[in-house]
């Protein structure tokens, strides 16, 4: 059967056709729908992990069970994901383990842009890269295989173009693994300094293996065209080579990135005239060109950052430019911003107002820093506006210490903010921690975690009491408030704030877009009582908008939260219309 799929189902059937018995990850764009897709398997475990670190070992230990597990996370979740995986590399596995990384050339959704195929390189574990859903798909089920056979974790790399687009896959029945016995082998697993040592030696001597196997295996393929000019790429950049130059051009193209073959590569370059390197981000394979004597045109030509397009491309070899339109095309500007009713829109404000330094996270609640709240200060990583809001304020000093806070999620704090309030705690800074519970994981499309009460099915589960929990990693002061109560907030923040121990404010409210959220009657504005203050306007509502001097709300998009209401102190703003 022939289905249309993105990237990440393809993954997720790959996975299940594959064997897959238990996957367990941490949502990231643009990664998160792989699981999500899993998750609608029942025959297969799938579970949210409070992170990545924690999703691949909890794969390891099934892996160790002897099931074929798998884990998936975004490019910035591997950073976290790092730890168990490079000494995964020197335990190897059990069952087949594959560790799914979605990178982000373009930073459509992330704080940076990394080349996920340098962890494969420096963890020397084999790395597969799909250029398409089909590829996706077969990749992921042969992955298995690959692991098993060499007895590895292997490293499934997409990007955004390939994760999100769609493509035709041939859809094949899954394969059930045997469970395999689980044995207690000390010397394998316990990794221990007498033990690691004799594994090294196992992991370059499987390196070499794997190298050899590149050099005919089914994830690398030559298409012998026009010998003028020979292209070596990998991933999305091979749909626009063919796109732009179709069979004109003969084509190395790379499924597996690491290791790289030598003998591929250098027989290929020898049936060409002019030889390219064409791959986003950083120029690994390139080097691997120069590394074996030859001599390509890569990053001298195209740039290591962002993303290519047929555009690009077409451009970097002087080909005139299409009739049609560009990715490059300009658009009209649509500036990021939370949601008309977003619980965090009342914190923020009530931040800026009092001229707060804020140090942030990753979020929705990242958008507070956009105009005209331009409420925060920084953003680092996950968990990092709680430890870096610990050492701001021992750098600062008491001048700090009464005007400064951390913002987080409720997802991110579960993530990785609990180890820096504890380090508040343990080492006593007069520190302030707010906590943005909007009673789910937002930015990535409305996810559980461990404080909603639900797991990735939506079947009831444990709940963490985040109140407890701060006071059982050692504050004594935390407090909850509902961010709509604009005064409450205000006296909560200047409280917390002037006290002389560390304490967390709890912002409680859900997500307005949550299906069990109804939405109040949208709020009107009272023209012959509006004096063209332009308060209301002060809070960046995307239903609040100035027209003629005067305050107007766009009812297709006012929930009824009435926060703006208590900024208005000429009363112009009055309820009214009928519920959604």
């Amino acid at each position: 059967m022939k289905k249309l799929m993105i990237g990440n189902e393809a993954v997720a059937r790959g996975l299940y056709e594959g064997g897959l018995s238990l996957v367990s990850s941490y949502p990231g764009t643009p990664s998160t729908e792989i699981t999500e897709f899993l998750s609608l398997y029942d025959d297969i475990h799938s579970e949210w992990a409070p992170n990545e670190k924690v999703a691949a070992e909890v794969a390891f230990g099934a892996s160790l069970g002897g099931v074929r597990a798998a884990c998936a996370m975004k490019h910035v979740g591997l950073n976290v994901a790092a730890d168990p995986l490079f000494t995964l590399s020197y335990t190897g596995v059990t069952g087949g383990l594959v560790v799914c990384v979605a990178d982000d050339p373009a930073m459509h959704s992330s704080q940076n842009e990394q080349d996920s195929r340098h962890y494969a390189i420096a963890a020397k574990v084999p790395m597969l890269e799909p250029a398409d859903s089909a590829e996706a798909h077969a990749f992921a089920r042969d992955a298995f295989l690959l692991s098993e056979q060499f007895d590895t974790p292997v490293l499934l790399r997409v990007c955004t173009r390939v994760a999100h687009s769609q493509s035709v896959v041939e859809v094949g029945e899954r394969a059930e693994a045997p469970k395999k016995p689980y044995e207690k082998n000390p010397e394998k697993y316990i990794m221990m300094p007498a033990n690691a040592k004799k594994r090294h030696p196992v992991v370059e001597a499987r390196t070499k293996a794997l190298a050899a196997y590149a050099e005919d295996c089914p994830f690398n393929r030559v298409e012998m065209g026009g010998t003028k000019i020979g292209i070596i790429t990998s991933g999305t950049c091979y749909q626009y080579v063919k796109e732009v130059f179709g069979d004109n051009v003969s084509v190395l193209k790379i499924g597996m990135p690491y290791p790289l073959p030598e003998k591929l590569f250098t027989d290929f370059a020898a049936k060409v005239e002019k030889l390219y390197v064409i791959e986003e981000l950083d120029g690994i394979i390139e080097q691997h060109c120069r590394s074996l004597g030859l001599s390509p045109i890569g990053k001298e030509l195209f740039s290591p950052i962002g993303e290519y397009s047929q555009a690009s491309i077409r451009a970097a070899f002087g080909l005139a430019a299409l009739d049609c339109v560009s990715l490059e095309a300009p658009l009209p500007q649509r500036p990021p911003m939370m949601c008309a009713g977003c619980p965090h829109r009342g914190l923020f404000y009530t931040l800026a107002k009092n001229k707060v330094t804020v140090l942030g996270d990753i979020g929705c609640y990242t958008l507070g820093a956009v105009p005209p709240l331009s409420a925060l200060d920084s953003t680092l990583c996950m968990g990092a506006s709680v430890s870096g809001l610990h050492g701001f304020n021992l750098a600062m000093g008491k001048s700090a210490e009464g005007k400064s806070v951390a913002v987080i999620g409720d997802s991110t704090f579960m993530h990785s903010g609990m180890t820096g309030l504890v380090n508040i705690a343990y080492n006593n800074s007069n520190s302030t921690v707010i906590i943005l519970d909007n009673s789910i994981t937002g930015m990535t499309g409305h996810q559980h975690n461990p404080t909603t009460g639900y797991n990735i099915k939506g079947d009831p589960a444990a709940k963490v009491d985040l109140e407890a929990l701060c006071h059982a990693l050692g504050i004594a002061r935390v407090r909850v408030v509902d961010p709509y109560d604009l005064a409450a907030c205000d006296a909560a923040l200047k409280e917390e704030l002037a006290a002389e121990e560390p304490s967390v404010i709890i912002s409680r409210r859900p997500c307005v877009l949550l299906k069990s959220v109804k939405a109040a009657p949208p709020l009107t504005v009272n023209e012959d009582k509006c004096k063209k203050c332009k308060k209301c306007a002060s809070l960046g509502c995307p239903a609040i908008s100035i027209k003629n001097g005067k305050a107007t709300i766009d009812k297709t998009l006012c929930v009824g939260c009435e926060v703006c209401v208590s900024l208005c102190k000429f009363n112009a703003i009055e309820k009214g219309g009928a519920a959604k």
